[in-house]
């Protein structure tokens, strides 16, 4: 009985333990389930459909359209301070492009200036009237002929060589008696550059020609033409002036910080934008002692060969000069379309690791630009992987998720929200780009409203107030290059808005108009508050920024399709 007891004892034991262990262990296991659930739902971002670069950390509306947030892809953790990921998504929608960089190709310390081909001026020449009078016909009428030396150039009616020639006919009667007065009236001919063809002619038939020939004394293609038929001259007028193209000088602009390094002699080679694959050597023949105050360059000069024609005024042409020393240097070029500016910086992105959409801001100190690239100085290394389309984009996304950016260059929470730094300018200098801003500001109302008229007057009035900034008020040799860069993406923007008769062509020069007008209002200021906004949507999701005295947002690119679809993404004070 009691080894019953002791069986029945164990039994109950034994069904404990399993009860407890079905029970507890379970729950244990469910417990442990549901803490990896939490720890995921913590780190888990959410993101719209619609506009990927929206990261929230719980899940809402999208503050731009209003749509439920989906999970977002999780992997942001384990970055560092500066770095911030991009969804695929968003990047496709972007149009995000990424660039390997590389070498320049060179052997050693060298300096690169751009310019173009002239004429070479010491080869010109003015063809000017052997004889004064009246132009009956002109020969050559247009710019760009060639004059050959003994061309007929022009008839003209000439009352004092209606008298000459009379005088010469009589003088023929008498020269037996008079040689004297015979040879001086042929003389008088011959001084107005009448050939002795011509006179034996006169002597022969003693007809007056009322309508004499003249003939070419130079030779060249015709830059400018000074006269009409039925003009009258005197004596020595210019009819045109003729430039020789056998040789033609390389004018290139050097920067005052690069000429300490250029002297006369020194060996250039040259590359002509239309024969890239082509070099020509020459030698510096002159330095100009004066510096441009408009452009802070000096134009240094090299004279070309150019018997077969090849090289014709006006080409755009990059020339290197090797400087004299044995230092290696290995530079870097990287397109413009990578360079961000905000004050004094130059900012591009980094990507981090190939394969992986993580990217961070990089300043970048630049050397001369050379065409469409510029030379870095320092910042980066051959190899690396920077954004050369949709930058703007990878800002604002940065921006968003709290990481250093082009309007926001805080490195730590404490200096989060100081102002960008901004070069010191003249108050004149900002009322003359404020000037433009206001032009741009109708223009955006134009686009708003669908005008696409009153758009081309706007671009047109904001070219003409471009006109009347003067950077010669820029006294800092940075805010001259600075400058020099966005007037010419500002201008080349207009123009294109002008010359678009539709407001969808118009939109599109929008953009990159709006692009460099924030660049120069944030480097320069207007002494005035203005909000920068984005619509994600604009230029096929690729995105758009634009400036605007209101945060109300009035969207420019999609009008009352799509008014209120966009953000104000910095304040500009």
């Amino acid at each position: 009985m009691k080894n019953n007891k002791i069986i029945i004892y164990i039994g109950i034991l034994v069904i404990g333990v399993l009860l407890g262990w079905l029970l507890f262990g379970g729950q244990s296991n469910n417990q442990i389930e549901h803490n990896h659930i939490e720890v995921a739902n913590a780190n888990q971002m959410w993101t719209c459909s619609m506009h990927p670069q929206i990261l929230k950390p719980e899940a809402g509306d999208c503050p731009i359209c209003g749509m439920d947030l989906i999970p977002a892809e999780v992997g942001v953790d384990g970055l560092a301070a500066d770095q911030f990921k991009m969804t695929e998504n968003a990047m496709a929608l972007a149009n995000i492009e990424t660039t390997i960089i590389g070498d320049i190709e060179t052997t050693g310390n060298s300096v690169t200036l751009s310019g173009k081909i002239d004429t070479n001026d010491k080869e010109s020449a003015v063809q000017t009237a052997h004889f004064g009078g009246r132009i009956e016909t002109l020969y050559f009428k247009s710019e760009g002929e060639l004059v050959k030396k003994g061309a007929l150039i022009a008839s003209i009616y000439s009352p004092e060589l209606v008298t000459a020639q009379n005088e010469l006919i009589e003088a023929i009667d008498i020269k037996n008696e008079q040689p004297e007065l015979y040879k001086a009236v042929r003389n008088k001919l011959k001084s107005w550059k009448i050939s002795e063809q011509q006179i034996l002619e006169l002597e022969h038939t003693s007809k007056v020609i009322i309508n004499f020939n003249m003939y070419a004394n130079t030779v060249g293609y015709i830059e400018t033409v000074f006269v009409e038929e039925g003009n009258h001259v005197k004596e020595g007028a210019p009819l045109f002036k003729v430039a020789n193209l056998n040789s033609v000088w390389a004018h290139l602009d050097a920067y005052e910080q690069d000429v300490k390094n250029l002297k006369i002699g020194q060996d250039i080679s040259i590359k002509l934008n239309a024969y890239p694959n082509e070099k020509i050597a020459a030698n510096i023949d002159y330095i100009d002692p004066v510096l441009n105050n408009k452009t802070r360059t000096v134009t240094v000069r090299a004279t070309l060969a150019n018997y077969n024609g090849k090289l014709k005024p006006g080409m755009l042409i990059s020339g290197r000069v090797q400087l004299d020393t044995n230092t290696e240097n290995s530079l870097v070029s990287i397109p413009k379309s990578a360079v961000m500016w905000t004050g004094k910086r130059s900012i591009v992105y980094v990507k981090v690791a190939k394969g992986s959409p993580v990217f961070e801001l990089r300043e970048v100190e630049l050397g001369n630009a050379t065409g469409t690239s510029y030379i870095v100085l320092k910042g980066l290394n051959n190899g690396e992987e920077i954004v050369t389309n949709g930058t703007f984009t990878i800002d604002a996304a940065a921006q968003l998720q709290g990481k250093r950016s082009m309007m926001n260059n805080a490195k730590t929470e404490e200096e989060k929200g100081k102002k960008i730094e901004r070069l010191k300018v003249s108050n004149t200098f900002q009322n003359q780009l404020k000037s433009v801003v206001d032009s741009y500001l109708l223009l955006k109302e134009n686009l708003v409203l669908e005008k696409a008229i009153n758009s081309k007057g706007n671009a047109q009035n904001l070219l003409d107030n471009m006109v009347k900034v003067d950077m010669k008020l820029l006294a800092n040799n940075d805010a001259h290059m600075q400058w020099m860069t966005l007037e010419k993406e500002i201008k080349a923007s207009a123009n294109s808005i002008v010359n678009s008769n539709d407001i969808v062509g118009q939109r599109k020069h929008f953009k990159p108009l709006s692009k460099y007008l924030t660049n120069a209002v944030a480097l320069f200021g207007i002494n005035q508050t203005i909000y920068s906004q984005f619509c994600p949507m604009a230029d096929n999701d690729k995105g758009g920024f634009w400036l605007s005295l209101e945060e109300e947002i009035q969207n420019p690119y999609f009008g009352d399709a799509m008014l209120r679809c966009g953000s104000v993404e910095q304040i500009i004070n």
